[in-house]
């Protein structure tokens, strides 16, 4: 079975950056918005990561937005809800800021053009923990735009997060493909190579490597950016060579 969609991870992945440093300095300025509103930097700090554990442990019973907004307000109270109005104006201006907390790498966007011109299907599946208009702000500093995806996912669209295997069956679902037609590019071992058990294909840029518990990771087809487009370059050919063989056969 040939691959049919490319789907990518962002942060690290085609946004170059260490997530320390991105969080640390995006959650500074988070602060300096907020603290007019009465919260103090370090307990939204504590609250905001609260919350995320909240969306990495929802089973999509709801939205991961609705995940994190009922765990914000069992941490500040329910009149914490009020504020949402000034959090989505942040990630809708000031996030934009934060773009000096990450790299930039060309060959990202190039790589990916490169992609969908050789007929692959293109999808964003980065981990879901931002709103919608942040998701779309970071696809940005990339150097593409959300239009040249088919989906991402986002707090808003989905109930599951990395490294659940359903948030993967999600994406799937929404691409109307068999794992086998699905190739995953990421960065991180623990929560893009997982991918792997569900039988989607999968390759593991080494540029910004999250690699927690150590695997070995000559498992999995790695590299840069230019190892990527060589391997891609390999399955295109691959899957010519199947239909070939198939319209032989038949």
């Amino acid at each position: 079975m040939s691959v049919q969609m490319v789907m990518f991870d962002l942060d690290g992945t085609l946004l170059p950056m260490d997530m320390d440093e991105f969080t640390g300095g995006y959650f500074k300025m988070l602060a300096k918005k907020a603290a007019p509103f009465g919260y103090d930097p370090e307990e939204l700090v504590r609250g905001i990561w609260h919350g995320t554990a909240a969306m990495v442990r929802n089973d999509g019973r709801c939205l991961n937005r609705e995940a994190f907004w009922q765990d914000f307000a069992k941490t500040f109270g329910e009149t914490a809800l009020n504020d949402k109005p000034m959090f989505d104006d942040f990630y809708a201006n000031e996030f934009r800021e934060a773009k000096k907390f990450c790299g930039y790498d060309p060959k990202a966007a190039q790589t990916v053009r490169r992609i969908r011109d050789r007929s692959f299907r293109i999808a964003l599946a980065t981990n879901p923990l931002f709103p919608t208009i942040a998701t779309e702000i970071r696809i940005r500093w990339t150097g593409l735009e959300p239009e040249e995806f088919e989906f991402f996912t986002t707090y808003d669209n989905i109930g599951f997060c990395k490294p659940n295997l359903d948030y993967y069956s999600e994406v799937l679902r929404r691409a109307g493909l068999q794992a086998e037609e699905c190739l995953m590019v990421g960065n991180d071992v623990g929560e893009d190579m997982i991918a792997e058990e569900l039988g989607m294909k999968v390759f593991l840029l080494t540029d910004c490597l999250i690699n927690k518990k150590g695997v070995d990771i000559s498992r999995y087809p790695h590299g840069s950016f230019d190892e990527l487009d060589h391997y891609i370059e390999n399955v295109a050919s691959a899957g010519h060579a199947f239909l070939n063989s198939d319209t032989e056969i038949s």
